[in-house]
């Protein structure tokens, strides 16, 4: 630090003088709340985002109905979602480091999540083995994510503490299919991310 700084900011101090720390703020929202799976469904749904809810064993089945409900057979899958979760049918391309053109050539994608919020209808991927690289999620037209129902928790402050052991990993949040709106409010999808957006819920 050089010493003219040095002398500015001690002369700051001492016109601010001593004050005593902070009183802890307190938070009146709730913390913490049993998860509600009806209403994260229903947010999703206010969203525009398809919704799907089935047992694990049947998680192969539903990915075939979601996909062939959107006419889609191409898609780009992180590196370590699991086989099992694949149907028979569809053609699904584990990402190798694909350009953002070869990207862009695929239907969509599909992958897992990290945690969902339910009072918000949020779902957040951190880019793990079963989220793969965030492009994944923001250049294709079609994005199938698969949450289960011990990652969701019911508002944003357990959505947090949630991940508090991945503070060095980029997140990405997602409410819903991508839109926005310019300044005439005109309402444009697929700007920022996929237009379409379907979540099965694996309980």
């Amino acid at each position: 630090m050089s010493q003219a700084k040095q002398q500015i900011l001690s002369r700051v101090k001492d016109a601010i003088g001593k004050r005593e720390p902070a009183a802890p703020v307190t938070r009146e929202y709730r913390q913490a709340a049993p998860v509600d799976l009806e209403q994260f469904e229903e947010r999703l749904r206010d969203y525009n985002a398809g919704v799907y809810r089935c047992a694990e064993a049947d998680l192969p089945r539903t990915i075939g109905e979601a996909i062939d409900a959107r006419n889609k057979r191409h898609f780009v899958i992180p590196p370590g979602l699991p086989e099992s979760w694949l149907p028979p049918h569809g053609q699904f391309v584990r990402d190798t480091g694909f350009s953002h053109v070869e990207v862009d050539s695929f239907d969509g994608s599909i992958t897992g999540c990290t945690a969902a919020i339910s009072l918000t209808g949020t779902i957040i991927l951190s880019h793990g083995e079963r989220e793969g690289r965030r492009v994944l999620t923001l250049i294709p037209d079609y994005h199938l994510c698969v949450v289960h129902a011990r990652q969701i928790v019911e508002t944003v402050p357990e959505g947090i503490r949630a991940l508090r052991d991945l503070r060095k990993r980029p997140l990405t949040t997602i409410s819903g299919p991508s839109a926005t709106a310019d300044i005439e409010m005109i309402r444009i999808k697929g700007v920022h991310g996929p237009r379409t957006l379907d979540i099965i819920i694996v309980e």
